[in-house]
């Protein structure tokens, strides 16, 4: 009667796994009828996505190279400038000032440098390689280190 009893039981695990697995198939297949959609939505997203990114990737690069185009014009502008101040026999470098700089130059605030009136650190006839100098080390090529006894 016992043996009856867990024949019994295992059958109906069998049975019930067999079940289990049957429902999941079908509801796989459910599934998989509404994915085609699912996908095609969730690509199209993607793919507009994509395109957002790339026209704003087109967007800086053009203001980049609207820059670049900017700042060569200006260079090229400052060149023509530098050849006519030098064909007119001024000196170029007079050129490199903002007009802001120009008005203040009958206004001259520049700060004299002062004169180092602070004492070198270390003599004049120091040098590293002697030894000298009061260091702690006092390696020289010619010894093996501290404990050349021998």
């Amino acid at each position: 009667m016992m043996y009856s009893c867990i024949l019994l039981y295992v059958v109906f695990q069998k049975l019930s796994t067999r079940l289990r697995a049957l429902r999941q198939r079908q509801l796989d297949r459910a599934a998989a009828a509404v994915e085609p959609d699912v996908v095609v939505k969730r690509q199209e997203a993607l793919a507009a996505a994509r395109l957002k990114m790339q026209e704003e990737l087109n967007a800086q690069v053009e203001k980049h190279k609207e820059k670049l185009r900017q700042l060569e014009e200006e260079k090229r502008r400052q060149k023509i400038e530098m050849w006519d101040s030098m064909q007119e026999g001024k000196s170029y470098k007079g050129n490199a000032k903002k007009p802001q700089e120009e008005d203040n130059s009958g206004t001259s605030s520049v700060i004299p440098k002062r004169k180092s009136d602070r004492k070198p650190l270390r003599g004049g006839g120091y040098n590293p390689l002697s030894g000298e100098g009061g260091g702690t080390c006092s390696w020289r090529p010619g010894r093996r280190g501290p404990s050349s006894g021998g």
